[in-house]
């Protein structure tokens, strides 16, 4: 059997954290989201894999090569993005008569590969009492029809993990473009479904769909209530550590600190004096967080330095940002509402009452910078001494 990942989409939603990457290269628990999918994948005894890339493509080829723990990998370009029926399509290409399809842009535990590929064909459905932003699985066993953003509506819905037989293509090729010039993969299915049987498999562990920046804050705390922790750094006296601490090799630890679990801090970095570090804290790897410095339930990415008298709280930091000193990251209204944010040009309640900057790649600020509640920092920005930033920065702008 093989598997099939569908990684070749922008993630302009994701932005600006895919300035510089694809969508399935960022990071939880300080791995990529497709390698924790890969992981599953190989742990479920399949290995046999493709995956569909367009853009940045070349970074995922790069990063896994032609295996990944002895699973055969093939890279399928996809050209044009023409929706998910069209990126199915793509695994015609190969001569399995039955393989699994799993979107590259979730996080969920790994049974439920080993539950799904029971079945020649299968959907694999989650329960959420808000139904409505998913595709509503119809039916108690079988599939009847999936139908899209049903108002008020709760129960299982489309997790974008499957089983296909060949059958799939050729109801793909039959589908007719949607309102959106798009070939739909939820109208093969249902077209699918008249014909065959199409078992419901019902996962009951952890599934986030990774659609917006801050769902990964919640992919990472997931991660870390589950994470097994090892301790391989050098860590001094006067170091304060409580609950689950997971330190990389390399990794010194500064006297004076005081870290509370669980927390996550990768190889080669060194953290202290006197920095306090937070509950559901993913530090990366080459990072520095230095001297009466307050890092709170954020994700700063490898080789990411907050050196002096920074806060930061309920925040991402791409890679190879460099925070001066004094800068300062606010993560609440004065009313204490939700955050709200531009996305594509549409407001979006985060839902969050609490979120700090999404900072992406190589972002660098001055002394005394001010960061506002829900800001968006495109990749390649530099902000003065001083400044006051607020809503989306642009990539590569130069705040003053």
């Amino acid at each position: 059997m093989r598997a099939f990942i569908l990684a070749a989409g922008e993630g302009t939603r994701m932005w600006p954290l895919t300035d510089t990457r694809p969508k399935p290269l960022i990071p939880i628990g300080n791995k990529p989201i497709i390698e924790h999918i890969l992981d599953s994948i190989v742990d479920a005894g399949i290995n046999e894999i493709g995956i569909l890339i367009g853009y940045e493509g070349r970074q995922i080829a790069e990063r896994f090569g032609d295996s990944y723990r002895n699973a055969k990998i093939e890279y399928v370009y996809q050209k044009e993005r023409r929706g998910t029926g069209d990126a199915v399509l793509h695994a015609s290409k190969f001569d399995d008569e039955r393989f699994l399809v799993v979107n590259g842009d979730l996080y969920f535990s790994g049974d439920a590969i080993k539950e799904i590929i029971k079945y020649d064909n299968a959907v694999l459905g989650v329960h959420r009492e808000n139904a409505e932003q998913y595709g509503l699985l119809i039916g108690e066993e079988y599939l009847k029809e999936i139908r899209e953003k049903v108002p008020n509506s709760k129960g299982l819905v489309n997790a974008g993990v499957y089983v296909f037989t060949r059958k799939i293509f050729e109801h793909l090729k039959n589908v007719k473009l949607s309102p959106r010039g798009e070939i739909e993969l939820t109208d093969g299915i249902n077209m699918l479904a008249k014909e065959e049987k199409i078992k419901i498999v019902k996962h009951n562990g952890i599934w986030m769909d990774i659609g917006m920046p801050w769902n990964i804050l919640d992919a990472n705390r997931a991660f870390l209530e589950r994470m097994k922790c090892e301790n391989k750094g050098e860590i001094e006296e006067n170091v304060v550590i409580r609950g689950k601490v997971c330190i990389g090799e390399g990794t010194r630890i500064l006297s004076g600190t005081y870290i509370e679990g669980p927390v996550l801090i990768g190889k080669n970095c060194k953290i202290g004096p006197n920095a306090y570090i937070r509950p559901y804290t993913v530090i990366g790897d080459n990072c520095h967080v230095g001297n009466s410095c307050e890092v709170k339930a954020s994700v700063i990415m490898n080789n990411s330095k907050v050196p002096h008298f920074n806060y930061v709280g309920d925040s991402i930091i791409g890679e190879n940002c460099n925070l001066g000193a004094g800068t300062k990251i606010a993560n609440l209204r004065l009313d204490e509402n939700n955050i709200k944010v531009a996305v594509k040009g549409k407001i979006v309640d985060t839902g969050r009452r609490k979120l700090g900057v999404i900072m992406g790649d190589d972002v660098h600020t001055g002394i005394n910078v001010s960061i506002d509640v829900g800001t968006m920092i495109g990749a390649h920005t530099a902000i003065a001494p001083g400044a006051r930033v607020k809503g989306i920065v642009g990539t590569g702008s130069r705040v003053f």
